[in-house]
């Protein structure tokens, strides 16, 4: 049972279409269609989790439910994703102003509390049109998909929370401050895991018999892949969206000295809650099925543990060096709002980091992707072996 996991990290989610676009191209080289779908359990987090559920949607076509998934992240534009215009700008600011000058009178008296940063209330449109997931009872009735999880952590509870649907029943399971809760999947879940914190709203859900508010499915995530392990995938492949496998040298000297700005610390605080969790899992897995192999295979099989395989792909070239190469398609008022937290355009890397999360801009998408479907054809060797097509 082979398994997808797909990663957050806002706008550097399109790395991870472009490695499904050179997966498609090597499945049909390989002459391997007659499979509708080479996933049959997908998981995704943050972004991740709105390509996983637009993947999904599309497990019967395979090939088609990929090319629709990039033809929006291609030609994206970030007032598709959130309202990027000076006055929906002006007003969220006026509003935590009020609020860190008079404090208690204006969320108390007043009334006034801001939510988050930035409005995302356009992308519910884009949610309808890339994920229509009216279809998905159907594509697993019909056998084309096992499962999908789509993970969100709960501001009222503080517990990490996956919610899975499934097409035969399947035991929840609880570890220590993570859950999993069968649900039919939604938008709001989508909105749920994707809600970066400060800079998105919080999404309500019911959970039992109330009603809990949910942020991105990356904070507090400690254990990225266990979502596919418990949902039976015994081989996984993992996209990642950063750190593994960047370069360092690609940053120039003065990106590593002088005193931080607000959008490096912003952005360094972002990368701790996107991308180190997955390298970590990474390793444990990894060590785990480096001790399995000292095992004997008849003491083994009396236990429950079993190795699995791992595929991971991951950027070979820094964002943060990409995303500054395109800071300056960020719409205006954006891009002025970064500009006072020291996110610069091509002379600053250093900011670049948190701008890379909401340049939700083609130029940036584009590049992404390509890179994406690149560093997935350098490992094809390794991808053909995985999925056992023959070349």
């Amino acid at each position: 049972m082979t398994g997808l996991l797909l990663t957050g990290g806002g706008a550097r989610a399109a790395y991870q279409v472009g490695v499904l676009e050179a997966i498609a191209d090597l499945r049909r080289e390989a002459g391997a269609q007659l499979q509708p779908n080479p996933f049959p359990i997908i998981a995704g987090t943050s972004a991740g989790a709105i390509n996983a559920a637009a993947l999904a949607c599309g497990a019967d076509d395979f090939d088609t439910a990929v090319r629709r998934i990039a033809e929006v992240w291609r030609e994206v534009k970030a007032e598709q994703v959130y309202k990027a215009d000076t006055l929906a700008l002006l007003g969220s600011g006026a509003r935590w102003r009020l609020v860190l000058g008079l404090g208690r009178f204006v969320s108390t008296v007043l009334r006034i509390k801001p939510r988050s940063l930035l409005d995302n209330t356009p992308v519910a449109g884009l949610l309808k049109r890339m994920v229509p997931l009216d279809r998905l009872p159907a594509i697993m009735q019909a056998g084309h998909l096992q499962a999908l999880a789509v993970t969100a952590s709960s501001y009222s509870s503080g517990e990490h929370v996956t919610f899975f649907e499934s097409a035969t029943p399947m035991e929840p399971w609880v570890r220590s401050q993570r859950l999993a809760v069968r649900s039919r999947i939604t938008h709001d879940h989508l909105l749920a895991s994707s809600a970066i914190p400060f800079v998105f709203p919080a999404a309500a859900l019911p959970m039992s018999d109330h009603i809990e508010y949910f942020g991105d499915g990356s904070m507090r995530q400690s254990a990225p892949i266990a979502p596919t392990i418990h949902l039976g995938a015994t081989r996984i492949l993992v996209v990642g969206a950063g750190r593994m496998t960047e370069p360092r040298e690609q940053l120039a000297p003065n990106a590593l000295t002088g005193y931080p700005t607000l959008a490096q610390i912003a952005g360094h605080a972002m990368s701790s809650i996107f991308l180190d969790a997955l390298g970590v899992d990474i390793e444990r897995l990894r060590r785990i099925n480096t001790t399995l192999a000292l095992i004997p295979p008849e003491v083994r099989a009396g236990s429950t543990l079993r190795p699995l395989e791992l595929l991971v792909i991951s950027p070979s070239e820094r964002i943060d060096v990409i995303a500054a190469r395109h800071a300056d398609a960020l719409p205006g008022p954006v891009r002025r709002l970064f500009g006072g937290l020291g996110a610069g355009g091509t002379r600053d890397v250093k900011g670049a980091a948190l701008a890379s999360y909401l340049l939700f801009e083609s130029p940036f998408t584009r590049e992404l992707m390509a890179l994406g479907r690149a560093d997935t054809m350098r490992q094809q060797e390794e991808v053909r072996r995985f999925f056992n097509w023959a070349q």
